[in-house]
């Protein structure tokens, strides 16, 4: 526990590595995979690529848990001793989580929490997460990590190669996107979240290949000219998994100042929404005045 007594409670949605989970002890809240005949617990008990083979037969519906829930992991962090919670949701423009955590806080007594609306979703909401625990071990109190959080939603970006947008539309997500891409001129999307953090399209580009690539230049775009960024590439699926290597590569070519890489899957959730073959690069701008001693 840090000094500051602060937990972390993050949504399966938030793509927050692993290794990153493990090392802050982040609580997190299961979003749910439900078929017809049977409910799954995202990243618990079925894969992304365990959504994609049984895309075909039927499209599951997601969902949070409920309210209920959500409320008794929070008196477990407050058992546990904390005095504090970061909460860190996909958007509000996407999911009810970020609403329903903001609720069920209301109903736990002596435990300050904060809940932050990303505007983002994937590693784009993870990269906040991963951000909160670096102010903390900076020294940052308390009401300035909120702060920071709060600017540097802005400062984050995930920008999403979807091969088709089938899955987006039968799932009602289809937010700002256009659902026409003209399958005949073989239109690939890229998309992302807007200011809202609704989806929206930033590009479309004939086929996948160069489709991957505009994903890579709008990445390095986003970063600029910042001294130091953090990126995360995410894949949609076993064959998606394959592109990662050459893509690494690239990224690193084109974006020396990286602070840490992340790699890893996408969350089933998000999987059942996109379909597979998703490529996702995200980018975490980080300025000098992030930097302090801890005390």
């Amino acid at each position: 526990m840090n000094k500051q007594k602060i937990a972390f409670l993050v949504d399966s949605g938030s793509d927050v590595p692993e290794e990153v989970i493990k090392k802050y002890n982040m609580h997190v809240i299961p979003l749910k995979i439900i078929f017809k005949d049977q409910e799954y617990i995202d990243k618990v008990d079925i894969s992304a690529q365990g959504v994609y083979d049984r895309l075909d037969e039927e499209i599951p519906k997601t969902s949070l848990p409920d309210g209920e829930t959500i409320k008794n992991m929070l008196l477990k962090i407050k058992e546990e001793g904390y005095d504090k919670v970061i909460a860190v949701t996909i958007s509000s423009g996407l999911s009810g989580t970020n609403n329903m955590v903001r609720l069920m806080s209301e109903e736990v007594e002596d435990l300050d929490v904060f809940v932050l609306d990303t505007k983002n979703i994937g590693i784009g909401s993870g990269f906040l997460a991963i951000r909160a625990a670096s102010y903390i071990e900076k020294g940052f109190n308390w009401e300035e990590i909120q702060e920071k959080l709060k600017k540097s939603v802005e400062k984050t970006k995930v920008f999403f190669h979807v091969p088709t947008l089938e899955y987006l539309h039968k799932g009602g997500r289809i937010g700002l996107v256009s659902s026409v891409v003209g399958n005949m001129l073989n239109l690939k999307p890229v998309i992302s979240c807007n200011e809202d953090g609704i989806y929206h399209t930033v590009a479309k580009v004939r086929g996948n290949k160069k489709s991957i690539q505009k994903t890579i230049d709008l990445a390095v775009a986003f970063a600029g000219e910042a001294k130091k960024y953090d990126i995360a590439l995410a894949y949609g699926g076993n064959e998606a998994e394959k592109s990662m290597k050459s893509i690494r590569e690239a990224i690193q070519d084109r974006l020396p100042k990286i602070q840490h890489i992340y790699e890893g899957p996408i969350s089933p959730a998000l999987g059942v929404h996109t379909g597979p073959g998703l490529i996702g690069i995200g980018v975490s701008i980080l300025d000098d005045e992030d930097e302090k001693k801890s005390v």
